[in-house]
C-alpha cells in the first residue's frame, strides 16, 4: 500500500523522477511551458524549495517531446582553477548530450587542441557554436544548478554569465542559437551574477517564482498519510499552518507523522513539531536545514546587522512593506521570509519560533557588543546623548570594530561617542585651566593669555573632531587648516552642511548605489579646495538635491529645497565667471532638469539642460588629445585645478539629455549632444592611457567602439556592424593607443602581425591551418604562452603589461574585444584595413 513505511517520503536532495511524493506546482507548468517556447529562464530562490527536483521533472517533460538537455550541476565542479572550471562545463555537457555514445566525439581531445589557443571562455563559446549545435540539430535546454556556486571561486566568471547574454543577442543575428535555450537555478539575485559593475548586467531572461505546497496541490502527500490518520487531510491542514507549505519541512514533518502513527499513544502535529524541530533545534536540525537559514543570515558581517533588524520589524510587525533593498533580497533567500502581495512576512510559524525576538536580540548583541544603546541612539534619530559611548566602553568598542567593515551609521554612532567624550574632556580642562588661571599672578597674564588663546584655538578643532573623523572615514580626505575668528561662522554652516551630505552620501552607499555615494564624497572632498563660501554652499546644497533624488525613498520635495538654496546664490554665481562656478551651474541645472523630468514636464527638463550643456561647452579648452587639436572636456582640463565636475557627472548630463531629446526634441540637437559624449569618452580614453591604466584603457576602447556604432544595448559586434564602423573614429582610437605607447599598441599594429602570420582578412570559415596560424599570432602578441601550450587569461595579460609597460609585447594591446569570439577578430582586422590604419 502507498505510504505504508515513511521511506514515501524524502528529506532533502532532489527527488527522483518518479518519486510519488513529488508535488506540482504552478511553477512546473509554467518553467515547462516558457523552456518549451525557448525562452531564457532563472528560478533563483532560498535553499530546500525543490529547484532541483524541478529540473529534474522538467527535464524529463521536454526530453518526451524531443528537446535535448544538459544538466550542469556546479557543486560537481567544485573549486578549480579557470581552466579546469571552463573544462569541467565541456565535459559535463559533452556527457549530457551523450556526444561520445552519438558522434564519437572526444571532448579531452578537442578541449587540447583548443585550450592552448583560445582563452577558456573563447573555448567554451566555439564548443557550444561549433560542436554542441552543429552536431544536434534538435532544441537544446542546458540546466546550470546550483549557479551560487561561482560566487565562491577564485576568479571572476561575469565572462561565463556575459557569454549566456551573447548567445541570447546572437539569435537576431544567427538563427541557430534559436535552439539554444538555458535554465540557471539557484540561491542568488540576478544582480550577484555579473559582479563588474563596469559591465552589462545579467537583464536576460524570464524568472520562475518558486511558491510553497498550497492545499490543493498536496494530493501526493496526503496518499502517504492513507491509512496512517483517521482524517489525513486534516494531518496535511495542520503540517501546512506549521510549515507554510516549504517543501522540506513539509516532507519532514509528514514523515515525523507517519512514524508517530506507529506509536502506542501517537502526538498531534503541534506535539511533534515542537519535540522534534523546535526544542533542541540545532542538535536535531538533520538533515540541516535550519542551520543553513541561520548561517546565511549570520555570513556578512556588515549586513547581518541590517538583516536582523529587519527581521525583527517584521516580528514585530507582523508584515513590513517589501523594497528591492540588499536587505529584503538577501533575508528572502535565507528563506526565512516570504513575499506576500507586496509585503515581506515569516515564512512560517516553526521559523517564527525557532528565529523569535530572543533569538534576534542574542544575534544583534553578539554582532555589536553595544547594540542595545546603538539602536537607542538611532531611534532617537541620533540625538540622544545619553546613549554614545564613554571611557573603557568606548575603548572596547572603538577596538572591536577595528577589523570590522562596519556600516554608515555604526560609523557614526562611534565617532558621535569619540565627539562627546572630548567635548566632555575639553569642558573638564577648560574648568581645570580656569582655577589655574585666578591662582596664577598679573604679571604672567599676557603668557596666559596667550596659552588661552592656543587652548582655544585647539579646543575648536577637537569639538568638531567627531564630525571631522567621521568625514574623513567617508570621504578619504580631510578638512585642513586653522578656523579663524573671521571665519567660524562660515565655517560652522560648512561643517554642518558636510554632515547632512555626509549622510545622505553614507545612506546611499548602504543602498547600494556606489557609484552615486562615490559621486558625492568626491564632490564634498572638492568643495574643501573651493575658497570661496557661497561656492562651497552651494556645491553641497546641489550634491544633497542630487543625493534626495536617487535615495531609494526618494524626496523630490527636499530635492527641490536645496536647489533652491543653492539657488538664492544664483545671481551671484551668473557674475561670478570662474570655473568652479560654471560647474556648480551644471550641475545644479542638471538636477533641476531632472525634478522636471520627474515631473513629466520634458520641455522644460530639456531647457534646463540645454543650459546645462551650453555651458558645458564654454568649459571646454583647446589642447591635445593625442597629437591631435581638439577641445577636451572639463574633466581633462589641467588648467581647470578643482575638478567639481566629474567624468561621470559629463557622461550623466550628455546621456539623460540625449534620453529626452530622444523623447520630445531637436534632431539636429541630439546629433550634436552624441557627438559631444563621443569627444569625452576619446578625451578619457586619451587620459587613461597617457597614465599607463592600461586595463581601464582597454575596457573603456570596447565600450566607446560600442557606443560610436549604437551597439550598446547588444553588447557585442558582429561582422556586419564592423564593416559599416566609422573610419574617422576608427583612426582616431587607433592614433591614441600607437601615440601613447610609442607605437606599440593599436589595431593596426595588430592587423601587421595578423597579415604576417600568413592570417587572411575576413575569414568566414577556419581551417585547421587558421588555427594554427591564429596561435602564432597569439604567441606573437603575447596572449599565449608558447612554452607551456596555453592561452593566457585575460587577467594575466592585464598583469603582464602592467609589469612591462610599454616594453610589453608588440600588439598585445587591445584584447578585451577577443574576449568571447576570437573568430571576429579578423573583422576588425579587415575593417582596419579598409579604413587604412
Amino acid at each position: 500500500m502507498i505510504g505504508s513505511s515513511s521511506n514515501f517520503y524524502q528529506i532533502g536532495a532532489s527527488l527522483p523522477v518518479d518519486a510519488p511524493s513529488y508535488v506540482q506546482r504552478q511553477a512546473d507548468e509554467e518553467f515547462y511551458l516558457k523552456l518549451q517556447a525557448g525562452k531564457f529562464c532563472y528560478v533563483l530562490n532560498s535553499r530546500q524549495m525543490g529547484k532541483s527536483s524541478l529540473r529534474v521533472q522538467t527535464m524529463q517533460r521536454l526530453q518526451k517531446q524531443g528537446t535535448v538537455c544538459a544538466a550542469i550541476d556546479l557543486t560537481g565542479i567544485g573549486k578549480v582553477s579557470q581552466e579546469q572550471w571552463y573544462g569541467g562545463i565541456v565535459y559535463n555537457l559533452s556527457e549530457s548530450c551523450q556526444l561520445e555514445d552519438k558522434f564519437d566525439f572526444d571532448w579531452q581531445i578537442w578541449w587540447q587542441k583548443h585550450q592552448n589557443i583560445l582563452s577558456p571562455v573563447q573555448c567554451l563559446s566555439l564548443f557550444i557554436e561549433k560542436v554542441l549545435l552543429a552536431k544536434i540539430q534538435q532544441p537544446i535546454v542546458i540546466f546550470v544548478d546550483e549557479i551560487d556556486k561561482v560566487l565562491s571561486q577564485y576568479f571572476s566568471l561575469d565572462d561565463f554569465f556575459a557569454l549566456i547574454r551573447f548567445f541570447q543577442n546572437q539569435r537576431v543575428d544567427n538563427p541557430i542559437f534559436e535552439r539554444l535555450t538555458f535554465a540557471l537555478l539557484g540561491v542568488a539575485t540576478p544582480g550577484d551574477l555579473i559582479t563588474n559593475k563596469t559591465q552589462t548586467p545579467f537583464n536576460i531572461g524570464e524568472a520562475i517564482e518558486l511558491h510553497g505546497f498550497q492545499i490543493d496541490e498536496v494530493e501526493p502527500l496526503i496518499k502517504g498519510l492513507q491509512g496512517k490518520f483517521n482524517y489525513p487531510q486534516r494531518v496535511m491542514a495542520e503540517i501546512l499552518d506549521w510549515t507554510g507549505g516549504q517543501p522540506f519541512l513539509t516532507q519532514k514533518l509528514c514523515k515525523f507523522m507517519v512514524e508517530e502513527s506507529g506509536k502506542e499513544n501517537p502526538r498531534s502535529v503541534e506535539e511533534v513539531v515542537k519535540s522534534r524541530i523546535i526544542e533542541n533545534w540545532e542538535s536535531q536540525d538533520d538533515p540541516e536545514h535550519l542551520r543553513t537559514i541561520r548561517d546565511r543570515i549570520l555570513a556578512n558581517e556588515q549586513r547581518a546587522g541590517y538583516l536582523l533588524e529587519l527581521y525583527q520589524q517584521i516580528q514585530q510587525q507582523g508584515e513590513v512593506a517589501a523594497n528591492n533593498s540588499v536587505e529584503s533580497s538577501e533575508l528572502r533567500l535565507s528563506g526565512l521570509v516570504v513575499k506576500i502581495e507586496g509585503k515581506l512576512r515569516v515564512y512560517n510559524r516553526v521559523y517564527q519560533q525557532v528565529f523569535n525576538q530572543s533569538w534576534a536580540e542574542n544575534q544583534l548583541n553578539n554582532l555589536r557588543p553595544y547594540s542595545e544603546a546603538f539602536r537607542a541612539w538611532v531611534a532617537s534619530g541620533g540625538k540622544d546623548e545619553s546613549r554614545l559611548l564613554r571611557g573603557n566602553t568606548l575603548k572596547g568598542a572603538e577596538e572591536w570594530g577595528k577589523d570590522k567593515n562596519l556600516s554608515y551609521q555604526d560609523k557614526q554612532f562611534l565617532a558621535a561617542s569619540k565627539e562627546k567624550e572630548i567635548q566632555e574632556e575639553i569642558a573638564a580642562s577648560e574648568q581645570a585651566a580656569q582655577l589655574e588661571r585666578e591662582r596664577k599672578d598679573k604679571e604672567a597674564a599676557e603668557q596666559r593669555n596667550k596659552a588661552l588663546a592656543e587652548a582655544n584655538k585647539k579646543a575648536r578643532q577637537r569639538i568638531r573632531s567627531g564630525t571631522v573623523i567621521l568625514i574623513f572615514t567617508l570621504l578619504g580626505a580631510g578638512i585642513v587648516g586653522l578656523i579663524f575668528k573671521q571665519q567660524v561662522a562660515d565655517s560652522e554652516e560648512y561643517l554642518q552642511t558636510v554632515e547632512t551630505f555626509a549622510k545622505l552620501a553614507g545612506q546611499l552607499e548602504d543602498e547600494g548605489s556606489d557609484s552615486e555615494a562615490k559621486e558625492l564624497f568626491s564632490q564634498a572632498g572638492q568643495s574643501v579646495n573651493i575658497k570661496d563660501h557661497k561656492l562651497k554652499q552651494a556645491v553641497l546644497y546641489t550634491g544633497i538635491s542630487y543625493a534626495y533624488q536617487k535615495l531609494k525613498s526618494k524626496d523630490f520635495k527636499k530635492s527641490q529645497d536645496y536647489l533652491e538654496k543653492s539657488q538664492e546664490q544664483w545671481k551671484y554665481l551668473q557674475n561670478y565667471s570662474s570655473n568652479e562656478a560654471l560647474q556648480i551651474r551644471i550641475l545644479n541645472l542638471k538636477s533641476q532638469g531632472n525634478l522636471f523630468k520627474e515631473q513629466g514636464k520634458t520641455q522644460q527638463a530639456i531647457e534646463e539642460y540645454k543650459k546645462a550643456f551650453e555651458i558645458f561647452n564654454k568649459l571646454k579648452r583647446e589642447g591635445k588629445r593625442g597629437k591631435t587639436e581638439a577641445k577636451i572636456s572639463p574633466p581633462f582640463i589641467s588648467e581647470i585645478k578643482i575638478k567639481i565636475l566629474s567624468k561621470q557627472n559629463v557622461e550623466a548630463l550628455h546621456r539623460e539629455f540625449i534620453a529626452l531629446l530622444s523623447k520630445n526634441g531637436d534632431k539636429n540637437l541630439k546629433i550634436e549632444v552624441k557627438k559631444s559624449l563621443t569627444e569625452h569618452y576619446l578625451d578619457e580614453l586619451n587620459n587613461l592611457l597617457v597614465n599607463k591604466k592600461w586595463q581601464e584603457a582597454d575596457k573603456r576602447t570596447e565600450r566607446i567602439m560600442l557606443y560610436i556604432a549604437n551597439r550598446e544595448e547588444q553588447g557585442y559586434f558582429d561582422p556586419e556592424s564592423l564593416k559599416k564602423f566609422s573610419c574617422d573614429r576608427f583612426r582616431h582610437i587607433d592614433l591614441l593607443w600607437l601615440q601613447n605607447s610609442n607605437n606599440r599598441f593599436g589595431f593596426s599594429v595588430q592587423k601587421e602581425i595578423w597579415v604576417k602570420e600568413g592570417l587572411k582578412l575576413g575569414i568566414t570559415e577556419w581551417t585547421d591551418d587558421d588555427e594554427k596560424a591564429y596561435s602564432r599570432f597569439a604567441s606573437r602578441v603575447g596572449w599565449y604562452d608558447d612554452g607551456q601550450k596555453q592561452y593566457y587569461s585575460y587577467s594575466q595579460v592585464i598583469s603582464k603589461v602592467e609589469r612591462e609597460g610599454d616594453n610589453s609585447s608588440i600588439g598585445i594591446l587591445p584584447e578585451s574585444y577577443t574576449r568571447y569570439q576570437f573568430q571576429l577578430t579578423n573583422h576588425y582586422f579587415s575593417r582596419a584595413a579598409t579604413c587604412k590604419l
